[in-house]
């Protein structure tokens, strides 16, 4: 017998629910590129309905990513204000996704990571009793500033989420450690790599004209640099450590695509726009990113998704942050914790510039975190539910 719950619109077949309507919501350029393969797989399946809910957290960035992957928009919250507050965020994301669950009438939402979307999607969900799936579940530092506000949105979603999609084995020991159940949790691989996988194959050349002047003769190393907890005095010694390093070292040129967001454009711009061996450009669609990785020399980032990505193409990475949520990275050797201490962040990197030893022990490595069948096992696990 089957019916559907005036109260919640879920479907019901003997008291199991049934996975039909499945709901992405994404927001930022990391959720898009992590979500994108499992939105891919799970809209091959005739037997789903499958639509995209962007919330526009980060629109300019985020649209670039939508385009490279070809995914459909199905409802599009256009939040993003100059300045928006996390308050502002948070508000309006609540209030305009339950629009659509009541639309669309959805039996599951995905959300993905640790972002303001993924948190008020999931707890919107949960006050409409939609069962949540929570991509790259389990990741902890328990510092709830380091990353901030991410910390906290992360552990918050995983008191919501239904299904825990873990990429390790370490996520989903922090998830039974807080009382999840093991039957909850998937280990499934970063969602990620099997983007970063299907991109290195496919895209050989870049799509900006920029990047195809990149001097040959020297080293070329990659920068990213934009969390919050990075904002004022630690961005600048970041770009303190940056003119010492390109002053020092005539054998290198440092590439660095710089976020819109004007806590970090204005000040990168204002101390590093006259370097001559520093490019400064803007965000770079996901392909030229990956091609740029891969041609880098070594990598400089407080990005979470750079450190997973960076083992399967052989990078060395200095995490410009004082605690990572990806430890496995860590102690798998691929990557080492200098902070944004300028005289910490030139002396490791000067060491990957000169120590052939040191170089090798960072970039010959197996990547911990997935193999690039993380979405197939997602939609695995919710064909069987």
């Amino acid at each position: 017998m089957e019916q559907r719950s005036e109260r919640n619109h879920i479907r019901v077949r003997k008291n199991t629910i049934i996975m039909e309507r499945i709901l992405f919501a994404i927001g930022t350029r990391p959720e898009i590129i992590k979500t994108a393969p499992v939105i891919i797989a799970c809209r091959k399946d005739k037997r789903y309905t499958v639509k995209v809910c962007f919330t526009g957290q980060h629109k300019a960035m985020a649209m670039q990513m939508i385009d490279e992957f070809g995914i459909k928009i199905d409802y599009d919250l256009r939040l993003m204000k100059p300045q928006q507050s996390l308050n502002y965020l948070a508000s309006a994301t609540l209030a305009k996704i339950n629009a659509v669950y009541d639309d669309f009438c959805p039996e599951l939402v995905f959300v993905q990571g640790d972002t303001t979307t993924a948190f008020c999607a999931a707890l919107a969900a949960f006050y409409k009793e939609i069962k949540v799936a929570h991509i790259e579940a389990g990741l902890r530092t328990y510092d709830k500033h380091h990353p901030y506000p991410e910390e906290v949105n992360r552990q918050m979603v995983s008191r919501l989420a239904d299904f825990h999609f873990a990429p390790t084995k370490s996520a989903k020991s922090n998830l039974v450690a807080e009382g999840i159940k093991p039957s909850l949790i998937t280990i499934t691989g970063n969602t990620v790599i099997d983007a970063l996988l299907y991109t290195k194959t496919h895209k050989k050349y870049f799509t900006n004209k920029i990047l195809e002047g990149l001097p040959k003769n020297k080293k070329v190393i990659l920068v990213t640099a934009h969390r919050r907890e990075s904002f004022g005095g630690p961005l600048k010694d970041v770009c303190t450590a940056l003119k010492a390093l390109v002053k020092n070292n005539k054998d290198i040129f440092i590439v660095y695509p710089v976020h819109l967001n004007p806590k970090v454009l204005k000040p990168v711009h204002s101390l590093l726009g006259k370097e001559k061996n520093i490019l400064l450009i803007p965000p770079l669609g996901y392909s030229d990113f990956i091609l740029l990785m891969d041609k880098a020399y070594c990598i400089l980032t407080d990005s979470g998704g750079v450190q997973e990505e960076a083992p399967s193409l052989g990078k060395p990475v200095l995490i410009l942050r004082d605690k990572t949520e990806r430890p496995e990275v860590v102690r798998a050797g691929c990557a080492k914790i200098v902070g944004r201490n300028p005289a910490r962040i030139i002396k490791y990197a000067q060491k990957l510039l000169r120590s052939k030893k040191f170089y090798r022990s960072l970039s010959m490595k197996k990547n911990p975190v997935g193999d690039g069948r993380a979405a197939a096992r997602i939609k695995k696990k919710i064909d069987s539910v």
